[in-house]
C-alpha cells in the first residue's frame, strides 16, 4: 500500500522500504521517565516519554537529529511498544509521552488498541499533519502538543526543507486545539492542548507571525510555550546563522508581544539552550 500518511504522500510501500520519514515500522531510540517539559506535563513524576525514530520533516537545527534522521532506533512490534507503555506507567509516569508521532501514527493506534494506558495520552508532534491521520488517533489522545515551528514559506523551506509547513500547520493545530482543558486540582494537565514555539536566531518577526495566528485560532485558556532552549546542534554547517543561541533582546521580544496578546505563558530560562538537556539515545 502506498504511504500518504504526512503531507509528502511519498508512495512509498513500507512494508516493503523505508519511506521519506526515513523508517518503514516502528523504531524507538529511548524510553524513559522525562523530567524537562512543561510543568503541568512532566509534573511530579516525569513524563512517560518515547522517542520514534524517523521524521517527516527534515529541520536542519534538530535537537534530536540522529533519530529524526532514522540513525538511531530499535524496531519494534505495536505489542512490544503496548508493552513499553505498561512499562513507563508502572515505573510512575505521569502521562505517556509520545514523541514525533505523526509517521508511525497508525501503528501507534495499534499498540494503544492493545491496552490503552490508565494515565494521559500525550501527542508531542512537529504540526506537520494531515488532519484526516490525527482524527485516526484522536479517540486514544488527551492531550495534544504541537510545535507551531513558522508561518513564512521561506523560512520553512530553509531550515525544515518543507515550504508548505505552514498550510499544514494551520489547520492540524486549528483541529487539536478543539480539545477542552482540563487539569487535576494539583495543577496537572488531564486533558486539553499546549501549543509550543521554538525561537530561533534571527527569525523573531516570524515569531511574531506566529503568535498572531496562534491569537486568531486557539481559544483563550489555551497555553502557549515560549521556548528558549534552541541550541546550535544537529545539521546547522551550512546555516551560519543558526551557530548561536538567542539573545536576552529576541526572547524579551517575543515574549513581550505574547504577554501583550494576553496567552496563559510557559516560559524557559537561557540556561535551557545547553546540550545536557539532549537525552543519551539507548538504541
Amino acid at each position: 500500500m502506498q504511504c500518504t500518511l504526512c503531507p509528502l504522500a511519498c508512495g512509498a510501500d513500507r512494508s516493503q522500504q523505508a519511506g521519506a520519514c526515513g523508517v518503514k515500522g516502528l523504531t524507538v531510540a529511548k524510553y524513559y521517565l522525562h523530567p524537562f517539559e512543561e510543568p503541568p506535563v512532566s509534573f511530579r513524576n516525569g513524563s512517560g516519554t518515547v522517542f520514534f525514530g524517523g521524521c517527516s520533516l527534515r529541520c536542519v537545527f534538530c535537537q534530536n537529529y540522529e533519530v529524526s534522521r532514522a540513525r538511531r532506533g530499535k524496531s519494534v512490534t505495536p505489542k512490544e511498544l503496548a508493552d513499553i507503555f505498561l512499562e513507563l506507567e508502572e515505573m510512575g509516569a505521569d502521562n505517556l509521552n509520545l514523541v514525533t508521532p505523526d509517521h508511525v501514527s497508525p501503528l501507534i493506534c495499534e499498540a494503544l488498541a492493545l491496552r490503552k494506558p490508565r494515565i494521559p495520552v500525550v501527542y508531542n508532534s512537529g504540526g506537520y499533519c494531515r488532519v484526516r491521520a490525527l482524527e485516526e488517533i484522536a479517540p486514544y489522545v488527551d492531550i495534544w502538543l504541537p510545535d507551531c515551528k513558522f508561518v513564512s514559506p521561506e523560512l520553512s523551506a530553509r531550515y525544515t526543507g518543507r515550504r508548505d509547513y505552514f498550510e499544514y500547520a494551520a489547520p492540524a493545530i486549528a483541529f487539536m486545539a478543539k480539545k477542552p482543558l482540563v487539569w487535576s486540582g494539583e495543577g496537572k494537565l488531564l486533558s486539553g492542548v499546549i501549543v509550543r514555539h521554538l525561537i530561533l536566531p534571527g527569525c523573531t518577526s516570524d515569531s511574531l507571525r506566529v503568535l498572531g495566528f496562534l491569537k486568531e485560532t486557539l481559544p483563550e485558556d489555551v497555553p502557549v510555550s515560549l521556548m528558549r532552549q534552541y541550541t546550535p546542534t544537529g545539521g546547522i554547517a551550512g546555516f551560519p546563522e543558526l551557530n548561536r543561541t538567542l539573545t536576552a533582546r529576541e526572547y524579551r521580544r517575543v515574549l513581550g508581544y505574547a504577554e501583550q496578546l494576553g496567552f496563559p505563558l510557559f516560559t524557559q530560562e537561557k540556561a535551557s539552550a545547553d546540550t545536557k538537556f539532549i537525552p543519551d539515545w539507548d538504541y
